[in-house]
C-alpha cells in the first residue's frame, strides 16, 4: 500500500506491519510483529500510554478516528505521523484488535491541499476550469466553466467539443492536442470562439437576416456572438506510473472578450486617425482641390473598403439636381479613386436607393445584401448600380457651407463585417474633409 499500515489485537500486540511503515520509520516487519504497542521502539516511553491508550480506543468507538503522533525511527529520528485507526471485528461482530494506517504529515497536507485547490478550483474559481480527457472530452467541469458555456456540468461531460462551440472547436482541440504531445505551453493564449445554442432552445438562432437597407449591424451580443478566451494549457500525468503516462488536460479560460473588443477599436482609431494625417499631408500638396479630394478618398479605403463612388449633385444643365458619378475605383481588383471624365455621368439610382436617400436625410445609410446565396448578392448589387462583388455599402452625405453636394458611398465584399456605427463615425469624418475640397474646387452649382 502507499500508506502505511500496522495493526493490534485486542491486547495492543502488533500484528501486521508492511513496506511503508518499514520505509518510514525503518523497523522491518520482523522487527516490530509480536511488540505490545509502541512503548520503548517506536514512541518515547513517557507518551507510550497516551499514544496506546488512544490507538485502541478505537475498538470502542464508531467509525474512524484520526490522531498526529511523533513516533521513533530506528536511527532515533522523530517523524511526525497523521493516523487513521478503526476497530477490527471478529466473526462475531466483537472487538478484535485495531488497525492504523500511517503517513508523514507533510505528505499528508501536501495531499490535503492538492485536494482542497482542486475543490477550490472547481467550485469557487473565478474562471473556467475543465479538465479533458486523452480523447479530448470534457472529464470535469467546474461551476465558472459550466455558467460560461450555458449548460449543466452533466450535460457537458464526455461531449465532442464541436458540439459545445459552432466556432473555435477546431481551433481548441488543435491546442489541445499540441499540448498533450509536446506538453505544458509557455504562456496562455487567446480563442476566439461562439457558442453553439443549446438544443432546449428549439432553433435557437441568434442570428437572422443581414441588414436591410437603412439598418445597422453592430455584431452579436454578448449571448450570441463570437467570444474571447484567454486560454492556458496544464498536461496532467500519472504521478503513479513509472513513466508519465497522459491523463489529459486541465484547460483554463477567462473571457477578455470585452479588453479584446477595446484593444481592438483603441487600434482601429489610432489606424485611421493616421491615415486621417496622412491623408492631410498628401492632399496639401495636390494643385487642385477635386485631385486632393479623391487623395482623402483613396487613404479612407485601406483596410475599410473594397470601393468607394463618389456621386456630386449636378448643379446645372439636363441632369440638375440628380447625381452624378464623379469619380470611382476600379470594379474589378480595386485601385485609386478616380475621376471619370469632365462633367461626370449621370446615375440613374432607383427609387429607394441608400445614395439618395442618403442626400435627402442629409446623414448617413447602411445597408447589407438580404441574401441567399452568392447569385442574391450579385443580383442586390446589379440592382443598385454597384460592383457585382458587393455585399455590404455605407451612404455619407458630402455637405459645405450647409449645402449638400452628393454623396459617398463606400463598398464592402462578403469576406468583410457590415458596416457599424464606428464605422459611419469615421466615413463621416473623411465625407466633411472631402465635402471641404469639392467646395473649394468648385465643382457643384452654389445654390443647394
Amino acid at each position: 500500500m502507499d500508506a502505511a499500515l500496522c495493526a493490534f489485537d485486542a491486547d495492543g500486540v502488533v500484528t501486521h506491519w508492511n513496506r511503508e511503515a518499514e520505509r518510514i520509520l525503518g523497523w522491518s516487519a520482523e522487527e516490530a510483529v509480536g511488540r505490545h504497542g509502541f512503548a520503548g521502539w517506536a514512541v518515547r516511553t513517557a507518551d507510550a500510554d497516551e499514544v496506546q491508550g488512544r490507538l485502541m480506543a478505537a475498538m470502542d468507538s464508531p467509525g474512524r478516528q484520526v490522531h498526529e503522533f511523533a513516533l521513533l525511527t530506528k536511527d532515533g529520528g522523530r517523524v511526525l505521523v497523521r493516523t487513521q485507526s478503526a476497530a477490527v471485528r471478529g466473526t462475531k461482530g466483537e472487538p478484535a484488535g485495531v488497525y492504523c494506517a500511517f503517513s508523514e504529515v507533510h505528505a499528508q497536507i501536501d495531499l490535503e491541499r492538492s485536494l482542497a485547490l482542486s475543490d477550490a478550483l472547481f467550485e469557487d474559481a473565478a474562471w473556467g476550469v475543465v479538465l479533458v480527457d486523452a480523447d479530448l472530452r470534457p472529464a470535469v467541469v467546474g461551476g465558472h466553466a459550466a455558467r460560461t458555456l450555458g449548460r449543466e456540468r452533466a450535460e457537458l461531460l464526455g461531449r465532442p467539443l464541436g458540439d459545445l462551440l459552432s466556432q473555435g472547436a477546431e481551433e481548441l482541440e488543435s491546442s489541445l492536442q499540441h499540448v498533450l504531445a509536446e506538453g505544458t505551453p509557455p504562456a496562455p493564449s487567446d480563442l476566439w470562439v461562439t457558442l453553439r445554442p443549446a438544443r432546449s432552445d428549439g432553433t435557437g438562432g441568434t442570428g437572422g437576416s443581414p441588414d436591410a437597407a437603412g439598418a445597422g449591424r453592430d455584431g452579436g451580443g454578448r449571448d450570441g456572438g463570437r467570444r474571447c478566451w484567454r486560454s492556458g494549457f496544464v498536461r496532467l500525468a500519472s504521478p503513479l506510473a513509472e513513466e508519465p503516462v497522459p491523463l489529459g488536460v486541465a484547460w483554463f479560460f477567462q473571457d477578455v472578450t470585452e479588453t479584446k473588443l477595446l484593444e481592438r477599436e483603441s487600434s482601429l482609431l489610432r489606424f485611421r486617425g493616421n491615415q486621417l494625417h496622412r491623408a492631410g499631408i498628401s492632399a496639401a500638396e495636390c494643385e487642385d482641390p477635386a485631385e486632393a479630394a479623391t487623395v482623402h478618398v483613396d487613404f479612407a479605403l485601406a483596410g475599410f473598403a473594397d470601393h468607394a463612388l463618389l456621386d456630386l449633385v449636378a448643379p446645372d444643365g439636363p441632369a440638375a439636381g440628380r447625381l452624378v458619378r464623379a469619380a470611382a475605383t476600379p470594379t474589378g481588383a480595386g485601385g485609386p479613386c478616380s475621376a471619370i471624365e469632365p462633367g461626370g455621368i449621370p446615375v440613374g439610382y432607383p427609387e429607394g436607393h441608400p445614395a439618395p436617400r442618403a442626400v435627402e436625410r442629409t446623414g448617413s445609410v447602411r445597408s447589407s445584401a438580404i441574401t441567399g446565396g452568392a447569385a442574391d448578392a450579385r443580383d442586390w448589387a446589379r440592382a443598385r448600380q454597384w460592383p457585382e462583388d458587393s455585399v455590404h455599402a455605407l451612404c455619407v452625405v458630402l455637405r459645405s457651407r450647409g449645402r449638400t453636394l452628393g454623396v459617398l458611398t463606400f463598398l464592402r465584399g462578403a469576406s468583410r463585417r457590415p458596416f457599424e456605427r464606428q464605422d459611419a463615425v469615421y466615413a463621416e469624418d473623411v465625407a466633411v474633409r472631402t465635402a471641404v475640397l469639392l467646395d473649394l474646387a468648385g465643382v457643384t452649382r452654389p445654390g443647394r
